[in-house]
């Protein structure tokens, strides 16, 4: 039913699917604060991408190891983000988000994940969505995710299929320019 309802509102813009998605039971709140987060602060490009209004559905991101995301979110990682997590996500000024632990622990789940990216925590990570398109904050974080090089038990944002094929992260590793999935360049 909520996908039924998310799918009619989103003629409104995925933002109205966001404000049904807490009201439903999925909640977008602040890491420190928790106060519920404003999508009305968002970057206006990248919010009706089908990732974001699956995600605003589902609280799943699906970029999870799609490969055909994995170059874009690990091009935008090393632009925004390693500067304080580290190249490969070992931690450097902000913590190290290719482990088991997590500041965090709501970090485990992707809607507490991106509720980080999006409303900053404390110390020196502030508030992303005036830097990051919510799409590239969903490709983000599903290299971050890649990165992962732990007990894939302890990885509860896996599904059980990607468990089953799970590959931890090799230093080095390399995508093709455009391999096929969900973030696949369509040709002009």
């Amino acid at each position: 039913m909520r996908n039924l309802i998310c799918g009619l509102m989103l003629g409104v813009g995925a933002f109205a699917c966001a404000a049904y998605a807490q009201t439903s039971g999925l909640a977008f709140n602040n890491t420190v604060t928790g106060e519920k987060l404003n999508f009305d602060d968002a970057l206006p490009e990248g919010r009706d991408t089908d990732g974001v209004k699956k995600f605003m559905q589902t609280g799943v991101n699906p970029y999870t190891e799609d490969k055909s995301c994995l170059k874009k979110g690990e091009q935008i990682f090393l632009s925004a983000c390693s500067g304080c997590h580290g190249h490969i996500g070992e931690g450097k000024i902000g913590p190290g988000l290719n482990d088991a632990y997590w500041t965090y622990p709501e970090n485990e789940t992707d809607v507490g994940l991106f509720s980080t990216i999006f409303g900053g925590a404390k110390a020196s990570m502030g508030p992303q969505y005036q830097n990051l398109k919510l799409d590239e904050m969903l490709l983000v974080m599903a290299w971050v995710r890649h990165l992962y090089k732990d007990d894939v038990k302890q990885a509860p944002w896996f599904s059980d299929v990607q468990k089953k094929n799970y590959k931890p992260y090799q230093h080095g590793e390399t995508f093709g320019d455009d391999p096929p999935g969900s973030c696949k360049t369509v040709a002009k």
